[in-house]
Order: structure tokens, then C-alpha cells, then sequence
């Protein structure tokens, strides 16, 4: 890590530090020290927080107690800041895939996402018989075009679905808002499509939510708040949601969403708390939790989210679905809230790594314009095969950060890339990756100082329509200094070029997607929230670097704990190489596939009557 002063750690300059499996670098696990708080105690915290007396000290201590003071705010390091991670393109000679050309439409991006997919001859000669699998966006297709369901009736199937998810019995928090007249109108065009014969692309017909974070007409963009709506009015689609919408896509709804991103857990105050399908009784994950629980529960072959922590990987794992996160810059950011502008991107939930890939081929691409962008790059897309895949991969694994979580999910994670190096003949490198945790808290002081920045530029006239939680958040993001933000950007540059050095050895760093399974739902959180970030801490130990660093990663279901909760294994890429995160994605999902278990709340859209 480096030498320590009195004040604050002295980091070695990145060139004096191995990398290497003998390295004698000191990991050091993630130091939260805080109790988790909920209720009555809750709000007392609050009320010291927001203390002109008591809330200037309090959080000094927080900082000294969590080493934000020892390895950020005092440390010095000799790198200069880096306050925006984006990459320039470069070509990394992606194995087995297409080239999009950058003048075509989402309808024919799509088109050719669909010929990249496994053939019907390959599909035939699998041996593998998945013991449960969800319907994909080609089901759906096929189901359309055959003329044996229409989009109409998965539309009235999906509103009475989500009406009894929303009973007191289930009570599962899927959606903040959605609309039964629009979502009808949107399944009748689809319909008359399909019947004359004209549908637009696969996905039309096809339900899509979106995160709540996301523009998405008719519905106001709340940010999981009961405020935001107000001072900012939702007046146009997102970019990436205009694309989905020319391919078709019926927009069922906004999902829920941990309040302005601010948790993990995806418990809500207002909305409620999305709960896991696997377990109604334990959390989706957050932020993105509506989202990944629709997929999870058959509502939607995708969703929508944003990623700022681990925001889609992580409830993407929890409830055993795909989560993948592009390169920052991949996906237009266009009509998405800024809470989180250097960190936050959007993200893809599916339940098959082939309905993602359909998905980021419909929204990647750069915004029409008079101006050029200033990163000239490629989308590459893979051309995904059961009986062959891309050949001599190189898996970078640091052992001690790999193995720190908990035993369902290091045994799980370990037998999964054990499997897939056995099955394509792969090679694991052992690496190390220094000052993970000081990683950890830079990338905090970041996304909170820029969310806390952003919810300032409408005052403080709504703070207390906030959840507690919440509230504790935005104080606690707005006690960082100047100072402490530009050593974060320093420790960004610092961990981009440690990361640069690994990617010249090895194709992706492997990793699990969280360090615990999901964790229960206590009824003292669902008014209040709650403060969790022992847990908080060991849901995001792995996803840091994605949002951090600004590169590509995605997750895949790959098992279960003792309970029967979801379990995912994480690739982390080189910048705008998705084509081989995806490839390796697809690897181990076709290895999964027959253990694959059906969610204990799961509706089929698609069923016979």
C-alpha cells in the first residue's frame, strides 16, 4: 500500500509497484465502522448529522473511523487528477465478431445482433437442457409472428400480473409508476403491426421497463423521490429509450429504485422495497432493484438501469439475471438524471446474455449531430456460438480480493472459473490489484460530492420530503471537501493506470459480483430506511472499478447459496472491448445453464391458455 506518515499513507509512484502474484502489496479489507441503524435511531442520527453543533464533529469521526482521512485526505500521491474516465478508442482486435457501421438505425443494429445469435442447427445439437430458462426476446418474437399470442395479450397478462405483485400478499415494489391506457396503446400498434405483416424489429411487442432514473414519456422521472418530478418535468424520452421505442419496444413502467441512488439495498421509503423473486422476504439490490426484479420475475425479458456503484451488476446478481455495464460514453447519456455524471452509466439488465446483447445493439451509438464526436470509436458485436468460442483468453485474478466474501459465494465463484477454464481451455493469471479499499472510498467522495452537487442546485426546500436514509446520505456527500474530491481524482488516475497494466497481460480481471447473497428485508427499514454499510460495503467490493474507471463489465448467474439465493460471477474489460465481455458471458451461461432454478414469484407472459 505504501508508507504510512502520522497524517496520511505516502503512495509509491505506480511504476515502483508489482503487480505480479508475488507482490508483496497488503490487502486490506474494506474498514467499515458503522452500525446498521434503522427507525427511531435513524432519525436521531439525523437530527445529530444535521446539528450545526454536533454535525461538523460527528462527521470528522466518521471519516477518521472509515480511514477516509489516513488514505485519501491525507495521503499523498504524485499522479495528477483524472476527472472524467473517458477512454480513447482503441482497437483491440475483438475475436469472432461484427462491426456495426456507424449510419445504421437501431432497428437494423438490432437486425444484425439477431444474426449474430446462435443458430437453430447449434440450438438443436446442445446438449444442454436448461432445467429452467426465461422467455427471451426471440420467444417473444416467434410467439408474434406465428400468430399464437399477440402483443395485446402479453400486455393485459402483464398489467394483471403487476397488479397482484403490488397486493398485500406480495407486495413485490416492482414498479413507481405505470400506465395501463399507454402501455395497451403501445401493444395495440404492435399488434395491427404483426398483422399486417410489417413488425419493426424482434423487439417489437416486446415489455421493457425502465429505471426511474431514466426520462421515459408519459411518466415523470422521480429518482426514487417523492420531490424531484416537481422541479424537474420529464419532456422528452432518453436517448437510449427513443432507440428502444423506434425498434418497438412496448415501455411498461418506471422501476423502483433506492432513492436517488443513495443505497444498496433497493428499500424505498415511499415506493416500498423491491423484493428478490428467489425470496419476497430478502432485497433486490440497488440501485436498479425494480429492474433487475422484473426481469428476475418474468415481467420483462429486459430492463433498463443505471450503474454508478455496481447499481446493475449488483442487483442483476442478487436476483440471478445479467447485468451488463458498457464503457462510459458507449451509451448516450442523454436524458438521464446527472446525479452521478463522472460515474454513473447506463446499464442493461436481461435475462440472457442474448437479450442483452439484442439490447446494447439497439442503444449504443453516438447522438446524431452537426458536431463529430471527439472519440472516434467502433461497436463491435460477438458472433455468439454454442459449439465454438474465442480461443486463448487470459483471466487476471487477484486471489486475496477474489476469495473476500463469503463461503457460498467463494466456493460458487471458484467453481465457475474452474469450469470454464476446464471447458475452452483457458488461463488464469495471477495479479494484484493495490489500494482496492482506498479505491473504494475515492470512488464514494466522488459519486456523493457529484450527487450532492447536483440535489444543491435545487435547494433545500425538499430535504425533508426525503427518506432518512437518505437525508443521512446527502449530509454525509456533502461533507466532503475540495481537497478530498481532488485526491479521489488522483487515486483514479493512480488505480486506471495500475488496471492498464494488467489489461496489457490479460483479456479481463474475473471477479465475483458481490461479496454476500441477498440479505433480508426488516420490517424497521421500510418506513425509514436503512443504514447498512457493513453490508453496503461487501455488496459493492467488486463492482468499484467499473464505474470508477469508467470500463466495461458484466455479470452472469453462475449458482446459489445454501438458501437458494442467485450468485453472479463478474468480467471487467478493457475499454470498448463488450464484444469479448459478452463472449465470455455467453461461456459461462451455456456451463450454468442446466442448474439454472426458477424464481419462487415468476410470471409467464407467454404461457398457452
Amino acid at each position: 500500500m505504501g508508507l504510512f506518515k502520522s497524517k496520511g499513507v505516502v503512495y509509491r509512484p505506480v511504476k515502483d509497484v508489482n503487480l505480479g502474484a508475488d507482490s508483496t502489496e497488503f490487502y486490506l479489507q474494506a474498514n467499515v465502522k458503522a452500525p446498521r441503524m434503522t427507525g427511531i435511531l435513524v432519525k436521531i442520527f439525523t437530527w445529530f448529522l444535521e446539528s450545526p453543533v454536533f454535525g461538523a464533529l460527528l462527521l470528522y469521526i466518521l471519516k477518521g473511523n472509515n480511514l477516509i482521512h489516513k488514505l485519501i485526505t491525507n495521503a499523498e500521491l504524485e499522479e495528477s487528477p483524472l476527472f472524467v474516465p473517458s477512454h480513447n478508442f482503441e482497437d483491440h482486435k475483438e475475436q469472432e465478431v461484427k462491426c456495426l457501421d456507424s449510419a445504421l438505425t437501431p432497428q437494423e443494429q438490432v437486425q444484425l445482433a439477431i444474426e449474430c445469435l446462435p443458430t437453430s442447427s447449434e440450438k438443436a445439437h446442445n446438449e444442454t437442457v436448461p432445467s429452467f430458462c426465461r422467455w427471451t426476446v426471440m420467444d417473444y418474437s416467434r410467439a408474434y409472428n406465428s400468430g399464437d399470442i399477440t402483443p395485446l395479450m402479453v400486455a393485459e397478462r402483464f398489467i394483471a400480473a403487476v397488479q397482484e405483485s403490488s397486493k398485500p400478499a406480495l407486495q413485490m415494489g416492482f414498479f413507481i409508476n405505470y400506465n395501463a391506457d399507454d402501455i395497451l396503446k403501445q401493444a395495440n400498434e404492435s399488434t395491427l403491426r404483426y398483422q399486417k405483416g410489417s413488425p419493426i424489429s424482434v423487439l417489437d411487442g416486446v415489455p421493457v421497463a425502465i429505471k426511474d432514473e431514466i426520462d421515459c414519456s408519459p411518466y415523470p422521472t422521480t429518482g426514487g423521490t417523492k420531490w424531484l418530478h416537481k422541479e424537474r418535468p420529464c419532456i422528452d424520452d432518453a436517448y437510449c429509450v427513443k432507440r428502444l421505442r423506434l425498434c418497438g419496444a412496448i415501455l411498461v413502467g418506471k422501476t423502483n429504485m433506492h432513492e436517488l441512488g443513495a443505497g444498496t439495498s433497493g428499500i424505498n421509503p415511499h415506493y416500498g422495497p423491491a423484493r428478490n423473486p428467489y425470496d419476497t422476504n430478502k432485497i433486490a439490490g440497488g440501485s436498479s432493484s425494480g429492474s433487475a426484479a422484473v426481469v428476475s420475475a418474468g415481467l420483462c425479458p429486459v430492463a433498463l438501469g443505471v450503474d454508478g456503484g455496481g447499481s446493475v451488476r449488483m442487483p442483476a446478481s442478487l436476483c440471478g439475471v445479467v447485468g451488463l455495464k458498457p464503457t462510459f460514453g458507449r451509451v448516450p447519456h442523454a436524458g438521464v438524471l446527472p446525479m452521478n455524471w463522472t460515474v454513473g452509466m447506463i446499464g442493461i439488465l436481461a435475462g440472457t446474455v442474448e437479450d442483452a446483447l439484442i439490447t446494447y445493439a439497439a442503444i449504443s451509438g453516438e447522438i446524431p449531430s452537426h458536431q463529430p464526436s471527439s472519440i472516434v470509436t467502433k461497436i463491435n458485436l460477438p458472433l455468439l456460438r454454442l459449439t465454438k468460442s474465442i480461443c486463448d483468453i487470459k483471466l487476471a485474478k487477484y486471489g486475496k480480493w477474489f476469495d473476500d466474501c463469503s463461503d457460498d459465494v467463494r466456493l460458487c465463484c471458484s467453481l465457475a472459473l474452474s469450469m470454464l477454464q476446464d471447458h475452452y481451455g483457458w488461463k488464469t493469471i495471477d495479479v494484484t490489484i493495490p489500494d482496492i479499499e482506498a479505491m473504494r472510498l475515492a470512488h464514494y467522495i466522488t459519486i456523493g460530492s457529484e450527487c450532492s452537487t447536483w440535489v444543491d442546485s435545487f435547494g433545500d426546500k425538499h430535504f425533508a420530503e426525503s427518506g432518512w436514509d437518505a437525508r443521512v446520505a446527502l449530509n454525509i456527500y456533502g461533507a466532503f471537501s475540495s481537497k478530498e474530491y481532488i485526491k479521489a481524482q488522483k487515486m483514479r488516475n493512480r488505480q486506471l493506470q495500475f488496471h492498464k497494466k494488467i489489461f496489457a497481460e490479460a483479456d479481463v480481471i474475473v471477479s465475483p459480483t458481490t461479496g454476500v447473497t441477498a440479505y433480508s428485508i426488516q420490517d424497521d427499514a421500510l418506513k425509514t430506511g436503512e443504514l447498512d454499510y457493513v453490508n453496503g460495503a461487501a455488496l459493492v467490493r467488486y463492482s468499484i472499478s467499473g464505474n470508477f474507471l469508467g470500463l466495461p463489465a458484466v455479470t452472469v448467474a453462475v449458482g446459489y447459496d445454501k438458501l437458494g439465493l442467485p450468485i453472479g460471477l463478474q468480467f471487467i474489460g478493457r475499454p470498448w472491448a463488450e464484444a469479448t465481455l459478452i463472449h465470455l458471458a455467453f461461456a459461462m451461461q451455456a456451463i450454468c445453464l442446466s442448474e439454472y432454478r426458477k424464481p419462487k414469484i415468476y410470471y409467464d407472459l407467454l404461457r398457452k391458455d
